[in-house]
């Protein structure tokens, strides 16, 4: 019979497919056959043919579970899908039906199966399928994502389990993720102490990671929705810090750190052509990670010219300074199937930051 866990969460941004993804790695160097389900899918893409939820692509695109594709994102929430539950006119009980019939579809071939919640415990559950009610349907051990802190933490974590104890389903583990590195063993002891009276595991996850929580110059592309130019080749490097262009080119380029993306309006012709410049030294190339180019105004042809001719990549955009800064610094990055130096690196920490001994024994 598959062993079956369950991965909810206090909220979006914990790190939650990061702990998916080290999941199945480790558990595809114990057992021979390994399955994930996305049983709630709110973000849609379209991925061979099939309309499903992102994090269901990723996964199959990953550890190449194509032949798991018809079952991988059984209940996709489309624009409409809240209105017909609310206007009866889906039921519910179709969408429990859709799941168990994934979930048992993916047993039948699997020896360990990852069943990945959606943001919150709340989430999904107006079209009753909230994540207690789908870990309840699947019959699965639940282990709780939360991100580091204290009383911030402690608050969630006791607000999310509030619904999975209203729903009566146990949760056996809450795994503490993006910890401080070096307030790892304080934090974790605090919250150990914390849930100390509750019939469950506290584990550590993984420590806070900036190559994990930093995007990438990809990334950074699809939000601004302008294509990449300039050394398109560099386009998974990632970017560590982000500087507005807005004080002289002398005073930039003394601020420049590793792997910066400069926000540099497309009027200032002079700081362009440093930054094009310095993109050839060797001692600069390793601070410069790309250009973002904001602005109505045209950039001119030589200026132009002298950008291309560099191999600095760039994106063009006509959003405003502000609007183009808002939009990147908002980001919170997500890992992508391209993104292969990050998922590289969550396969070698998974095997020494994931206590996966401790959750495989949860599962048995």
């Amino acid at each position: 019979m598959a062993r079956k866990l369950f991965v909810a969460a206090t909220g979006k941004d914990c790190g939650k497919t990061t702990v998916c993804l080290s999941l199945l790695h480790c558990a595809a160097q114990k057992y021979r056959r390994v399955g994930f389900i996305k049983p709630v899918g709110p973000k849609l893409i379209s991925y061979q043919g099939q309309v499903m939820d992102k994090d269901a692509a990723l996964m199959c695109e990953v550890f190449q579970l194509h032949d798991q594709l018809p079952w991988l994102s059984p209940v996709a929430v489309h624009g409409h899908t809240t209105r017909d539950v609310l206007d009866g006119t889906l039921d519910p009980l179709l969408l429990h039906q859709q799941i168990l019939e994934a979930c048992r579809q993916l047993e039948q071939q699997c020896d360990f199966i990852v069943i990945e919640g959606s943001g919150h415990a709340g989430v999904g559950s107006v079209l009753g399928c909230g994540n207690a009610t789908v870990a309840r349907l699947l019959q699965a051990p639940v282990m709780m994502v939360a991100e580091a802190g204290i009383g911030r933490a402690v608050d969630l974590l006791h607000m999310n389990l509030a619904l999975f104890d209203q729903a009566e389903v146990p949760v056996h583990m809450i795994l503490i993720n993006k910890i401080v590195a070096e307030k790892r063993e304080e934090n974790l002891g605090y919250l150990q102490k914390a849930f100390s009276g509750k019939p469950l595991q506290v584990e550590g996850g993984f420590n806070f990671s900036p190559v994990l929580a930093n995007p990438t110059l990809s990334r950074i592309s699809r939000i601004l929705d302008v294509p990449l130019q300039g050394n398109v080749e560099e386009r998974q490097r990632i970017i560590h810090h982000v500087q507005l262009g807005a004080a002289s080119a002398q005073r930039v380029a003394d601020l420049l750190q590793e792997a910066t993306l400069l926000l540099v309006n497309s009027s200032r012709d002079e700081l362009m052509v440093m930054l094009a410049s310095l993109y050839h030294l060797p001692e600069y190339r390793h601070k410069i990670a790309g250009l973002v180019i904001p602005g109505y105004a045209p950039v001119s042809p030589i200026t132009q010219k002298i950008v291309d001719d560099s191999g600095i990549p760039y994106m063009r955009t006509t959003l405003s300074n502000s609007e183009a800064f808002a939009r990147v610094t908002g980001d919170v990055a997500k890992i992508s199937a391209d993104d292969r130096e990050k998922i590289d690196l969550i396969r070698r920490l998974a095997e020494t930051e994931l206590p996966f001994d401790a959750i495989d024994a949860l599962i048995r």
